[in-house]
């Protein structure tokens, strides 16, 4: 997104529906006859929008006379290996709402290329409220620390659960997640010759191997938690649904939380970010008590040097997620109505994560 756009045009770029873009529509017959065989209590005629926001999966609204579900399928055209992976966010979904964590119910995963031509799973859609800016401007003054509090709750929550426990003992590798996830994104930063390179992110792959912290962890990761990619209650400071899974799996705490709280650092017209926001005036807690309600939750012991650490891992993965994005625009397969403003913005969050990078070496 260019400096000249606001948050304003951040959230009417990605809030609502449209009709479904050119090269993004599907064949809605073959899916309302899948529904109708695989989705309980599902009847018809079907209409279809699809959503504004979401960079990777395309996103729809299926909409029936009775109620209204979601679709989440796997872009069209060519895809890099491992991504886009819709199995996997279907069944972590399933799982985590099955133990009682706030996800929408999974009605069914198609894994037949012949229904629409890719994969796709059908969820409930739950109603309630997306906030696109991060300083929650429509929340009275007095409530936003509330709202603030669900959302550390609720990923505490979240990292509180055993993964064999609840049937996602294998849903990732067990250890070494920093080490895995700088390899996992250099690589695909590195492939991707269409993208182009970017020196700030050319030094985040040579230093962040060397300098990993040395304590090892393991729990549920959402990987992309941040506000817009959850629904509160219409009225309440309460979480009632976290979107968006496709980067889940096993993996530090530290560093999902970190990816959470590096909006203290965005800003505003990258992704939902607090950079430059007065937070004593809008009643925000700051990033350093934002910090220790999460420890005082999950019990950990935290150095500011592992912290700093985590947040510049997390600012380097986001920034090599904006570069797929890049590569998606220029391969014409991007899912988003706003992946081109986010493709620009890919050389500032480089710069942002080096900057990171400069202030915990």
């Amino acid at each position: 997104m260019s400096k000249s756009e606001t948050p304003i045009d951040l959230i009417q770029a990605n809030s609502g529906t449209d009709p479904v873009r050119e090269g993004y529509a599907f064949d809605e017959a073959a899916v309302a006859r899948w529904m109708q065989e695989n989705v309980e209590g599902y009847q018809g005629p079907l209409s279809v929008r699809q959503f504004k926001g979401g960079q990777s999966n395309p996103t729809y609204q299926l909409v029936t006379p009775n109620r209204k579900y979601v679709l989440r399928r796997k872009p069209p055209g060519q895809l890099l290996p491992g991504a886009h992976a819709v199995d996997r966010e279907a069944r972590v979904l399933t799982a985590l709402g099955q133990a009682g964590f706030p996800v929408a119910r999974v009605f069914g995963l198609c894994t037949d290329d012949s229904v629409i031509g890719t994969w796709f799973f059908v969820m409930d859609m739950v109603e309630g409220r997306i906030f696109w800016d991060a300083t929650f401007p429509d929340v009275p003054r007095e409530e936003r620390p509330l709202y603030f509090d669900a959302m550390n709750e609720t990923l505490a929550s979240l990292h509180s659960f055993d993964p064999v426990t609840i049937g996602l003992g294998d849903y990732g590798k067990p250890g070494n997640y920093f080490a895995r996830q700088i390899d996992r994104w250099s690589k695909q930063y590195l492939a991707d010759d269409l993208a182009g390179r970017d020196p700030d992110m050319d030094k985040l792959v040579e230093w962040l191997p060397t300098a990993i912290p040395d304590n090892d962890e393991a729990a549920i990761v959402h990987g992309d938690y941040r506000c817009d990619n959850m629904i509160f209650h219409p009225t309440e400071p309460r979480v009632l649904a976290v979107l968006d899974w496709e980067l889940s799996t096993l993996g530090h705490p530290l560093a999902d939380f970190a990816n959470h709280a590096m909006m203290y650092r965005m800003p505003p017209d990258i992704v939902a970010g607090l950079q430059g926001a007065d937070l004593a005036a809008l009643n925000i807690p700051g990033e350093q008590a934002y910090l220790e309600a999460y420890c005082r939750r999950t019990g950990r012991a935290t150095t500011q040097r592992e912290y700093d650490f985590a947040i510049a891992f997390s600012l380097f993965r986001l920034a090599a997620i904006f570069h797929g994005i890049k590569g998606r625009v220029i391969r014409g397969t991007a899912a988003s109505a706003s992946a081109t403003q986010r493709a620009e913005s890919f050389p500032r969050l480089a710069r942002l994560a080096r900057e990171a990078l400069d202030a915990c070496r």
